[in-house]
């Protein structure tokens, strides 16, 4: 154990809560895949066998570990379940085990070129959330080659002693096999806050912070720690000081989620009483079942991606069909909003004859690519509306950018009605088909976009970078990605303005829409409906509850007025401390 100087380490909040205790560092150290040629045909049918039973073993780790899931942590099967596919999937799998039969090379290798070109894909994917899931990919490969190479992982099941784990990064399966009256918390160097292990902590209410990038070189077995899971906080050997300040600011921030869970389930009816419609995002339907107890009115993005994404065969009509039944079984009376495919034809693994793309970001994808890819989106359709006969399901088409796109696409659902129709099968005629405003053009249209649209919901974490020119996630701009820039409002108070104005609700389904501290301003701008990460939704609703909605109306046209990010920042600060002090104001913060 060292006792050195204080020192504070940022990441990002995956999971809200304080924890205090000594640190136990996992170190996994990163896998060299050994390199070896295969001289006859007897040593390439022992290595194919070899790697066989490598996947083998991993799969029944996986569903020893699934097994273990109990309560309510079984609604979260399904993040096992998606390891389980990727280990069967043909892009890992098959193709190496291909390598090693065609190249003649030893299994290790042949594992390391497979995940090497499945890297590659996920790399050239615009969206940033669906570039996280390669560190899923990343770690099953990993658990594979663990078995190749012979080296034993830690058992974090078995830990008997109060610690916060700290490692360069955990699977599920690992957060899922924690005892949490031993483990309090954990920090790793990987991870963001759409990870399945984040999703994983959030299940559990484990305070974490993941992406410190260096905890498990700096931390050491032994140091007292203290994580902050709301601010994204590592502290190491923390003064007498500090220490006396995060033991208040933990046993406030108990009682106030104690109190913020309890009340969830109460509408978002602001303290003027205007009705707020707050639901969730998720991206798998197994997360159905376990939004409504955090408060959630429904669903209001339901990503499709991880049907299609690298895989060498199209989901069927019967398969999607089966999964958003499941949804609408779940979700029961309240809605559904599932977004069409949002990918470009370079991320899948079957043949589509597109040729390569410059920048497929601004390229075929999204809508652009439904459009040309009929068959497809014509699959996925007849599959939401074939559902719709057993909920309130609403379709929505991502990168929307002018009325033309909109038109073909709605004549698709007419020609997929028609289809059902001739075929005799049920679904709901009414179905609302709305679009998301993610993509500036759609909000300088937005009046002839609301006369044809059954709703709008604006993905602002698209809208942002696409309207400023930022890509968050490089390191010399990220810090110019700024929701309060006068831009980003004014765009927002235009589709607002717009929707009402043709009688329609307008959403935000973007990472905006889960931060508390924005919410009093985006009701001020007119939002109906706010769709988040189902674990920020009690304290969105509480906020809301808070909310004067006639003063925050004049916060957000005086905020329209202002000329920079900055200036916007420090009026919705002042307003925030001065009308929710105990929950963001100067003597909150020293409590939590």
């Amino acid at each position: 154990m060292s006792e050195g100087q204080e020192m504070r380490l940022g990441g990002v909040g995956a999971s809200p809560g304080i924890a205090i205790a000594r640190a136990l560092v996992v170190v996994r150290r990163p896998l060299q895949a050994p390199y070896a040629v295969l001289t006859d045909e007897a040593q390439v049918a022992a290595e194919v066998e070899r790697f066989n039973e490598a996947v083998a073993a991993t799969e029944a780790e996986l569903n020893a570990a699934k097994a273990d899931l109990s309560g309510g942590l079984a609604e979260y099967a399904h993040i096992i379940d998606a390891h389980l596919l990727i280990l069967r999937d043909n892009m890992i799998s098959q193709r190496a085990a291909s390598y090693i039969s065609q190249r003649r090379i030893n299994a290790e290798w042949a594992l390391s070129l497979a995940v090497q070109e499945a890297q590659s894909a996920f790399q050239r994917i615009k969206d940033e959330y669906i570039r996280s899931r390669f560190a899923d990919v990343d770690y099953v490969t990993n658990q594979v080659m663990r078995h190749l190479i012979g080296h034993q992982t830690d058992d974090i099941a078995r830990i008997r002693d109060k610690v916060i784990v700290v490692a360069h990064d955990l699977s599920p399966a690992d957060t899922a096999q924690m005892d949490l009256d031993w483990v309090l918390g954990f920090a790793t160097d990987m991870g963001g806050p759409t990870s399945h292990t984040a999703i994983m902590a959030q299940a559990r209410a484990i305070p974490a912070v993941v992406g410190c990038q260096r905890a498990s070189r700096v931390v050491q077995n032994g140091d007292l720690i203290i994580i902050d899971g709301g601010e994204g906080l590592l502290i190491i050997n923390p003064d007498e000081e500090t220490l006396h300040l995060y033991r208040e600011r933990q046993e406030a921030y108990e009682l106030y989620s104690q109190e913020v869970l309890a009340q969830a389930g109460q509408d978002a009816r602001t303290a003027d009483g205007v009705r707020v419609h707050v639901v969730a995002n998720i991206e798998m339907g197994a997360e159905a079942g376990g939004v409504a107890g955090y408060g959630a009115e429904g669903i209001g993005l339901y990503r499709t991606e991880f049907f299609y994404i690298n895989k060498r065969q199209l989901p069927t009509e019967q398969e999607l069909l089966e999964d958003f039944q499941d949804v609408a079984r779940r979700m029961g009376d309240l809605p559904v909003t599932i977004r069409t495919l949002d990918i470009g034809g370079d991320k899948f693994a079957h043949s589509v004859d597109l040729a390569p793309e410059a920048n497929p970001a601004l390229g075929l994808r999204a809508i652009r690519f439904c459009l040309q890819e009929r068959g497809l989106f014509k699959t996925q359709l007849r599959a939401i509306l074939r559902a719709s006969s057993m909920g309130r399901m609403r379709i929505m088409f991502p990168m929307i950018s002018g009325l033309g796109e909109l038109r073909k696409a709605r004549a698709i659902v007419e020609d997929v009605m028609t289809e059902l129709d001739h075929r005799g099968l049920a679904f709901d005629r009414q179905i609302k088909v709305g679009i998301m405003v993610e993509v500036p053009s759609a909000v300088m249209v937005a009046d002839h976009l609301a006369r044809h649209a059954d709703f709008f919901s604006i993905g602002t974490n698209d809208l942002i970078q696409y309207a400023l020119a930022i890509d968050r996630v490089n390191e010399y701009v990220a810090h110019l990605y700024q929701p309060l820039h006068p831009a980003v409002l004014r765009m927002i108070d235009r589709v607002v303005r717009a929707g009402h104005a043709n009688g329609i609700p307008v959403a935000m389904c973007g990472e905006m829409a889960g931060d508390p501290r924005a919410v009093p301003l985006l009701l001020g701008l007119g939002l109906d409906e706010l769709s988040m990460n189902a674990m920020t939704i009690p304290r969105v609703k509480q906020v809301a509850r808070r909310t004067d909605l006639g003063l925050w109306r004049a916060v957000a046209q005086e905020a329209l007025t202002l000329p920079t990010a900055s200036d916007v920042a420090e009026l919705i600060n002042r307003e925030l401390n001065d009308n929710f002090p105990d929950i963001f104001g100067a003597a909150a913060s020293e409590k939590r």
